[in-house]
């Protein structure tokens, strides 16, 4: 199978091991992105949802960056989520991954005030684009409604895209709404559209999606690379989505992560999030277990 060099392709939304204290475990983490990109991923996205990044601060942010980067995972791998409710807060994420050489950005819009206009929110990318200057590159604006309950409209991204050409290279859609995705591919397909619920994705890709930055690529990165490439269905990894969506999803995967392992310290969250449970993780564990069992029968 031959692969297209610019499509975007599989990002691990790689989750951010920590300790019980809430420190980021940083051998863990270089020991997880190197699995995850030795098992299919062609890169890792830090600070993402998944990796709990609103609310990681800088210094977290920079020694995370130097870890893999020191680990010889290279620049071009790595791509840095920004999300803070302050255009000065987003620069200074933005540009720490910039200047670190991260290969782009995935910039959450301002959640902090709901209800805002698509000039408003017009306003605030273009400040944070040309406050960033000539090094912003590879952007990919997330739309996730569910956490942020601000939106990135087909008419927001047209007007983004043309205004900031070479800026805006991609959407990310974590909306769980095919009806969205496919607006997004027809307005802007020349854009690399992701899709976060890896129950679409398949579909997507056959429509022209150009990949996924997605939570589960933690765990099956071998799994969804067909479904990235070839837009194969896949049974196995639409049950292990149902599965992990049964159960608070963050603490859920970064469980799992550890249950790959064997390794019960990446389980731990930063407040105000909580780790699973005992019996729930044992539950989810037996049922992870059970799927992958059967693909592998």
């Amino acid at each position: 199978m031959s692969i297209d060099p610019k499509r975007f392709g599989l990002s691990c939304a790689i989750t951010t091991p920590m300790h019980e204290d809430g420190a980021v475990d940083l051998p863990r983490l270089v020991t997880h992105a190197r699995h995850v990109l030795a098992e299919g991923c062609d890169s890792v996205t830090l600070y993402g949802t998944t990796g709990e990044g609103a609310a990681l601060g800088l210094p977290e942010r920079a020694a995370m960056l130097g870890a893999l980067m020191g680990a010889g995972i290279d620049a071009s791998q790595v791509y840095a989520g920004v999300a803070a409710a302050s255009l000065n807060e987003s620069v200074d994420q933005g540009r720490l991954a910039l200047e670190a050489g991260a290969k782009g950005l995935l910039v959450a819009p301002p959640f902090y005030f709901k209800g805002v206009s698509d000039e408003g929110l017009y306003r605030w990318f273009s400040q944070l684009f040309e406050t960033l200057g000539p090094s912003v590159c590879n952007v990919i604006l997330y739309h996730i409604p569910s956490v942020t309950a601000v939106g990135l409209s087909v008419g927001l991204i047209d007007r983004l895209k043309k205004a900031f050409p070479g800026v805006v290279t991609g959407v990310k859609d974590s909306s769980g709404d095919y009806a969205n995705t496919e607006a997004y591919l027809k307005a802007h397909g020349e854009l690399a559209i992701l899709v976060g619920d890896e129950r679409l994705l398949a579909k997507a890709v056959r429509n022209g999606a150009q990949g996924s930055i997605c939570g589960v690529a933690n765990l099956v990165p071998h799994l969804l690379r067909p479904i990235v490439y070839e837009g194969k269905d896949d049974p196995t990894v639409n049950a292990l989505v149902d599965e992990i969506c049964s159960h608070p999803v963050l603490a859920a995967v970064k469980a799992l992560v550890g249950h790959l392992h064997g390794d019960a310290g990446y389980g731990a969250m930063r407040a105000p999030l909580e780790a699973l449970d005992e019996a729930r993780r044992q539950r989810l564990f037996a049922a992870y277990d059970r799927i992958t069992q059967a693909r592998a029968a």
